[in-house]
């Protein structure tokens, strides 16, 4: 069984925005989604593995140490619009009322996570507007360490490929993998997907039918493995794809990939 830390794909909505007077406006609504539910039902559809889905904010939020103990503690860390910032910004930096009352300076995410994966553990980097180099270069993985441990090679300008008729995807059969037990002739339209290259040394299993861009792609780093999907395992790109009757068995094969 895989313990997995996945993070990511949660979303907050507020609103809608009521204007009384210019004095006067008021938020009449709140909620919240939790758009990781479908991966993490993939992923433990077989109750062969356990799913721990936290919001992008709570990552941002962990303290000194606490990151270094989910690395020990977790077989897979999955990363999914997570932007940069949040490995390499801590909520101090931003609390006047600790300025002056010691140096702030924490880990650096950015270098455990490379560390982490040379050393031997398994991870999954996934697409949207706020991964690999992302919507106005906002992912930002492309211009940090993340890059070296990436089976992919990102761009240096934004990298959003998105159609209203959508995506499909070709599996590459000339290189063995989990992915060749599954039908794909059924893949359903996806409505965007991070552009990508290929990288020397790591295997392109997956691409997009329309383009030949990079779908799926997995590699090894030191001693860890990491896979990446440059779409999303969500809507809105995969509003099509989680109903998907093969969802939860490409997520399965996608994870037997690495480990």
């Amino acid at each position: 069984m895989a313990r997995i830390y996945y993070v990511g794909d949660w979303a907050i909505s507020l609103g809608p925005v009521f204007a009384e007077t210019p004095f006067n406006y008021a938020y009449k609504g709140l909620d919240m989604y939790d758009y990781g539910r479908y991966l993490k039902d993939a992923l433990e559809s077989t109750s062969q593995h356990q799913v721990t889905s936290v919001p992008t904010w709570d990552f941002y939020k962990l303290g000194p140490g606490e990151y270094e103990r989910i690395l020990d503690e977790y077989d897979v860390i999955i990363f999914s619009d997570v932007e940069a910032k949040n490995f390499q910004l801590a909520p101090s930096f931003f609390d006047r009322s600790q300025f002056g009352t010691a140096v702030l300076t924490f880990p650096d995410r950015v270098r455990l996570t490379v560390e982490a994966v040379q050393a031997g553990k398994r991870m999954m980097f996934l697409g949207g507007w706020l991964s690999f180099t992302g919507e106005m270069g906002k992912g930002g993985w492309n211009r940090t360490r993340l890059r070296e441990i990436l089976p992919v090679q990102c761009l240096d300008y934004e990298d959003l490929i998105e159609s209203t008729e959508g995506f499909t995807a070709e599996l590459d059969t000339a290189v063995p993998s989990p992915l060749s037990t599954i039908d794909f002739a059924a893949f359903p339209p996806i409505l965007g997907y991070n552009k990508v290259q290929p990288r020397p040394g790591c295997d392109v299993l997956l691409a997009v039918k329309e383009t030949g861009d990079p779908l799926v792609a997995a590699g090894s780093f030191g001693q860890g493995k990491v896979l990446a999907y440059m779409s999303d395992p969500a809507p809105h790109w995969g509003c099509n794809f989680i109903y998907w009757s093969e969802y939860a068995a490409f997520w399965l094969a996608c994870l037997d990939t690495i480990l």
